[in-house]
Formats: structure tokens, C-alpha cells, sequence
């Protein structure tokens, strides 16, 4: 069993690691590539993990933990996504401890791909409190392939969240995980038995849809997507709204996206549409309150006090 009781995320630590990973407001995709793993690390693999799973649990220094997935699309056309989400991982960290919509934050990528075509179309990181979440997702070996046929395998992130994660929110305090994917493509009709077995290391008896595991994993995690416009096809908006309803989010702008799940989170804590819209500057708070309209009305989750960044 890992040890939990780790340090929280500071921007010191930040300020260190993005110098000597040369990431900054201005670096370009190829920055990223250059940043990713020559080739994909076993650790990162489902059917290498220890134990079998990946754990967030309580500690004496995170007593509420809440498990936070960001789920990245990693084929050819979401590079630029990639590049933002790591360059503004500070942004993103400091706003977590700064508004507090949840407690104890925890934090794991799963990068994905086609599981129909790609070598790699899962990986997964810990989940960490502190510069390791950077470290790691810098780990990560961005493919960037993908097959032309009309989605990706989003439902691997959720296949990984549901069977293969032990949450101490859920398990302990019943309350849900969040679970992010971003992408601009449709999500396959279903993850066969052969690409869990390939890609998991888990014998199924048959081909899962993703209706059924999608119905599965949120009954331990509240499970959102974000389609990022321009999207590849036009039937991506509404296959997504089919599958997620309003849980299903346009991005206009891929800068914006930190902002965006944090709102998600916001409005989990109890609050509204509107005062989460407003509470940010500007275009920010526009492209923000157009990203969750329809998002009321939210079941609140327990928020106690985050230690202070």
C-alpha cells in the first residue's frame, strides 16, 4: 500500500519543475512531445499495477480525500489540449486550494486513446496531493494516433475508474469521485472482452457497452465530459448529450478548461451557475458560465476545510 500521507502541491515546487522541464506561457506542442516518455512506462499500465489498483485514500494529513480523474485524449488532434492542461497545472492546483470546493484533493491522469488501433490506449498515474502530479503526467507517452472511425475509447478511463480505483470518499464516506474525460471525438459503442484483456490484464465474460459502464461507473463517481470544439465529426455533441445529458460540456476555449472543471466543483459545494460565472474575470467568466449553463440544480457533496495553500 502507497503512502498517503504526502505533501500538499506548492508553487515553489512548481516554479522548479517547470524550469527544468523549459515549460512556459509560451513553449509550443513540440515542447510537449518533447516532455513525453520516449516510449510508454510499465507502470503506467493497468495490468502492471500494483496490487491491481490504483488507491486515493484518507490519511492523517488527508483525512476527506476526494479522487479527481482528468481523463486526456491523446491521439494526433489533441495536442494543443495536452499542452494546456500541463502548462497550466499551477493555475489549476493553486485555484483547488484557493476556492476549496472540495476537500483533500487528490489527482490522477488517465491519458487514452483508440483501443481498436493503438499500441498504448490507456495509461494511469498514481493519485498524488503534491509536484508529483506533474511529474508523472510528464511520464506520460503521448501516442498521438487514433483511427479514423469515428471515436475513441473514453469508456477505458471509466472501465479503470469503476473496477480498478479504491476511493476512501466512496468506500468510507459515500461520496462520489470526479471523473473528467476531454476529447473531440465520439465515444465507441463499446469496450470488448479482447481490449480488456489486451490492455487491463481482466477477464470479462462479454463486450460492455458504453451504456452499461457508464451506468456502473457512476454509482462511485460523478462522471462529466468535455467536448472540445471545433469537434472532428459533426454527430459528437449529440452522441455525447445521448450518453451524459447536460453532464456532457462544449469548451470553447481549450485555455479555459482549468476554470471550467473547477466550476464543476463549485457548483458540487452548493453553489449556482451564476455566482460561479461571475466569480471569474471577464471573457474567462463568459466562456465559463456558456460551459455550464445547464448545470443546476447539482446534488451537494461534503466540504470541509482544505488546508491553505
Amino acid at each position: 500500500m502507497r503512502d498517503h500521507n504526502k505533501n500538499h502541491w506548492t508553487a515553489a515546487a512548481w516554479t522548479t519543475f517547470a524550469t527544468d522541464k523549459n515549460i512556459t506561457n509560451s513553449s509550443t506542442a513540440s515542447t510537449m512531445y518533447q516532455m513525453s516518455a520516449a516510449d510508454s512506462k510499465d507502470w503506467l499500465l493497468p495490468k502492471n499495477f500494483n496490487n491491481g489498483i490504483r488507491e486515493s485514500l484518507d490519511s492523517d494529513m488527508f483525512p476527506n480525500s476526494t479522487p479527481i480523474v482528468l481523463g486526456l485524449d491523446v491521439t494526433g488532434s489533441m495536442s494543443s489540449v495536452l499542452e494546456t492542461v500541463m502548462k497550466r497545472l499551477n493555475d489549476t492546483m493553486v485555484e483547488l486550494y484557493n476556492r476549496k470546493p472540495v476537500t483533500d484533493p487528490q489527482i490522477c491522469f488517465m491519458a487514452f486513446g483508440d483501443a481498436h488501433c493503438d499500441r498504448v490506449p490507456i495509461q494511469v498515474t498514481q493519485f498524488e496531493t503534491d509536484i508529483r502530479i506533474a511529474e508523472q503526467l510528464s511520464d506520460i507517452y503521448f501516442e498521438r494516433c487514433g483511427g479514423g472511425n469515428g471515436g475513441e475509447s473514453y469508456m477505458l478511463p471509466w472501465y479503470i475508474a469503476s473496477r480498478k480505483c479504491k476511493i476512501d470518499s466512496w468506500d468510507k464516506h459515500q461520496k462520489k469521485g470526479f471523473l473528467f474525460t476531454i476529447g473531440d471525438e465520439c465515444c465507441h459503442e463499446n469496450l470488448t472482452k479482447d481490449q480488456i484483456k489486451k490492455f487491463i490484464g481482466d477477464d470479462v465474460d462479454w463486450h460492455l457497452t458504453a451504456e452499461e459502464l457508464l451506468s456502473e461507473v457512476s454509482r462511485k463517481w460523478e462522471v462529466y465530459h468535455l467536448i472540445v470544439d471545433p469537434v472532428c465529426s459533426q454527430p459528437v455533441h449529440k452522441s455525447w448529450k445521448k450518453l451524459l445529458g447536460n453532464n456532457a460540456l462544449v469548451v470553447e476555449d481549450i485555455n479555459k478548461i482549468p476554470e471550467i472543471i473547477i466550476s464543476i466543483l463549485e457548483l458540487h459545494s452548493g453553489k449556482n451557475v451564476d455566482d460561479v460565472a461571475n466569480s471569474w474575470d471577464g471573457s474567462t467568466g463568459i466562456v465559463v458560465k456558456n460551459a455550464i449553463k445547464d448545470l443546476n440544480n447539482i446534488t451537494n457533496i461534503t466540504n470541509t476545510d482544505l488546508v491553505e495553500f
